[in-house]
């Protein structure tokens, strides 16, 4: 589902260079916008025009100089548009460290090209693209553009700051006839916005910025979108396509994409017929449910489709029925159309999907999804169903959709509803292992391991269960041995709602043990160590963010020749802390070392000044994992 900007016209306001100017010399940067960044944003302009409810346009001016190679990306610019939309001009200048001019884009150094995003099977979308990337540093690069588009759906946002790039001059101004005014969120920075009215009548907000230095992203704290400076816009009346809707709340959005489905369920009689017998049988909601997600897998498959408003509409039911396949809107309004033939309400429900998304903004009715999916009331419960895979359990919703906010289309339009959030004891990585070492340091091991839940998805376990040939990579990737050789893999699989893998293997540890006289030393921790310490912060800016509530629990039982004995045996360990909670414990007997370790970790949001602590638990941690055992030889 793409997501789709909205772009203005303007009378232009910048006059290009001509041979012999000297335009933007670095001298003209205050020294301490050059500090520690790789490239200085001269003007960042944007002026987006509203014409109509159905007529937009976008103007860009934007200058920035290079100060090494790690800034060379800034030199090239991509202008996307399609049927509805249209590139009105595109110029660029490459300048030297002295603002003499180097470069004048010409037609023939703008490539044209399908905006062809590696999955998408049909698309109209295109996109115009130039550099200007110089080989001497520092150099200067300007571009400007226009694009008019014939529909008024989202406004593009202005995003003010980045790591090691600073800014010397932003521009955002908005400009609409009164009976169109635009919604607009300041987020992060000042809102010095001025209001006036212009000669022809229309109305404009201006922000203007200056001097803005570069962000220092902190590591285990918020997403980037959170902490860079943004004015969010959005329409509040708008026609697409000949759609016409209004944002000013979620329920109003909702019925806009509601009017997008309408009359798009239809589907053949002997469809219909087909999932009611197949469902007939069956005495629970639940049951039906996942009859149908079955037949969809089995019948379906996930094709990207951009064609015109195909990127907010779905194709309707009866062409996925006949061709067999779709993208999620596709997929997922013929899945609540499979689920009405049978009696079950389904809403299509549009989310911001993503490993580790932010959260839409609640109070900002917008367009800020990308992916579509369907919920199933179930009583107290809401069934989750991802329309667009084959193989995904019924019900699993995975790092994915995990616990954000989604907008139902119902009948009334939309409502927010939360999507699952998975606690620690779903999200379990169980290991048990029996492990025959000898004298010499080497050793034998078969270990079974359950991943359950999100750790279902570690490192790509999912997609491998039903691949013998990637699993092998698979286990070489994700087994934290030194030195080890795998004699066999068994991989099976439970696809419940909280789906897990079970992982058998026998592996051989070449010197997995270290011998030093009549001494071997031996690490208990067989492949789960945290060797991770954040680093130490003197003052500490923002929270602590954990996104993940997970257990890990392992049993390692090593079996040792009877002329080896302990030295000593450590004695046990807990560790408890607001951000999770870490248990380890020895034993032996009878040649039998038994070591089990469990932790737990908290997904949340943990203010900054519980910073040194959240080091401190990872540095406790760290530390008892790495713990070495002592044995004797009495030979």
């Amino acid at each position: 589902m793409r997501i789709i900007l909205l772009l203005s016209f303007v009378v232009k306001t910048t006059a290009f260079a001509i041979p012999g100017d000297m335009k933007y010399p670095v001298s003209e940067i205050p020294a301490e916008l050059k500090e520690n960044v790789n490239v200085v944003i001269r003007e960042d302009k944007m002026i987006c025009r509203i014409l109509a409810k159905n007529h937009s346009s976008y103007y860009v001016h934007y200058v920035v100089t290079i100060l090494n190679e790690n800034g060379n990306r800034y030199a090239t610019q991509s202008v996307g548009y399609d049927k509805l939309s249209k590139v009105v001009d595109f110029n660029g200048y490459a300048y030297d460290a002295n603002g003499k001019q180097l470069k004048k884009l010409r037609n023939s150094d703008v490539y044209d090209h399908a905006a062809f995003d590696g999955f998408s099977l049909y698309s109209d979308n295109r996109v115009k693209t130039a550099s200007l990337e110089q080989a001497n540093y520092p150099y200067t690069v300007e571009f400007e553009y226009e694009v008019e588009y014939k529909f008024l759906y989202s406004i593009p946002s202005s995003y003010f700051g980045a790591e090691k790039s600073s800014t010397q001059y932003a521009y955002y101004q908005l400009i609409f006839p009164k009976e169109l005014s635009p919604n607009y969120k300041v987020i992060n920075i000042p809102d010095n916005s001025k209001k006036e009215t212009l000669s022809d009548g229309n109305q404009s907000i201006t922000w203007i910025f200056e001097n803005i230095r570069p962000i220092n992203f902190e590591s285990n704290g918020p997403s980037h979108e959170e902490i860079v400076s943004q004015i969010m816009t959005a329409p509040s009346q708008f026609e697409y396509d000949g759609y016409a809707g209004d944002m000013s709340s979620w329920q109003n959005y909702g019925k806009w994409n509601m009017l997008l489905n309408k009359d798009h369920d239809d589907l053949p009689e002997a469809t219909k017929q087909k999932v009611i017998e197949l469902t007939k049988s069956l005495p629970t909601i639940e049951q039906k449910v996942k009859a149908i997600y079955n037949y969809l897998q089995s019948k379906t498959r996930y094709v990207s489709i951009q064609l015109g408003i195909g990127g907010l509409q779905p194709f309707p039911a009866s062409v996925v029925d006949q061709t067999g396949y779709g993208d999620c809107k596709a997929l997922s309004n013929y899945t609540v159309s499979l689920l009405k033939a049978v009696g079950i309400k389904g809403y299509y429900s549009v989310i911001k999907a993503g490993v580790d998304e932010t959260q839409i903004k609640k109070d900002f009715p917008s367009h800020q999804f990308n992916h579509v999916v369907v919920s199933v009331p179930n009583g107290k419960d809401t069934l989750w169903l991802e329309c667009t895979s084959q193989t995904n359990p019924f019900g699993y919703q995975g790092s994915f959709t995990e616990d954000r906010w989604a907008l139902m289309i119902t009948e009334e339009g939309g409502k927010l509803v939360k999507t699952i959030n998975y606690l620690p004891e779903q999200n379990l990585q169980s290991r048990t292992a029996e492990v025959s070492l000898d004298v010499t340091g080497n050793a034998k091991a078969k270990v079974v391991t359950t991943y359950r839940g999100i750790q279902y998805e570690s490192g790509g376990l999912n997609s491998v269960l039903h691949n013998s040939d990637d699993q092998k990579k698979w286990v070489e990737n994700n087994t934290d041995i030194p030195n080890f050789s795998i004699s066999s893999i068994s991989m099976t699989e439970n696809k419940d709602k909280i789906p897990s893998a079970l992982v058998r293997l026998d592996l051989t540890l070449s010197r997995y043990a270290t011998v030093s006289g009549k001494r071997i030393f031996v690490s208990p921790n067989l492949m789960n160590k945290i060797s991770y310490v954040p680093e130490k912060m003197a003052e500490r800016k923002t929270e602590v963010v954990r996104r993940r509530n997970y257990i890990d629990l392992d049993t390692i039982k090593f079996s040792v020749p009877e002329n080896l004995y302990p030295e000593f045996l450590p004695k046990p360990v807990k560790i408890n802390s607001k951000f999770g909670e870490y248990e380890a414990s020895f034993m032996f007997d009878a040649s039998k070392l038994i070591y089990i370790r469990r932790m737990k970790v908290w997904k949340g949001r943990f203010p900054k000044e519980t910073y040194n602590e959240f080091v401190d638990f990872y540095k406790n941690v760290t530390k008892a994992d790495n713990i070495k055992l002592v044995f004797l030889n009495k030979t």
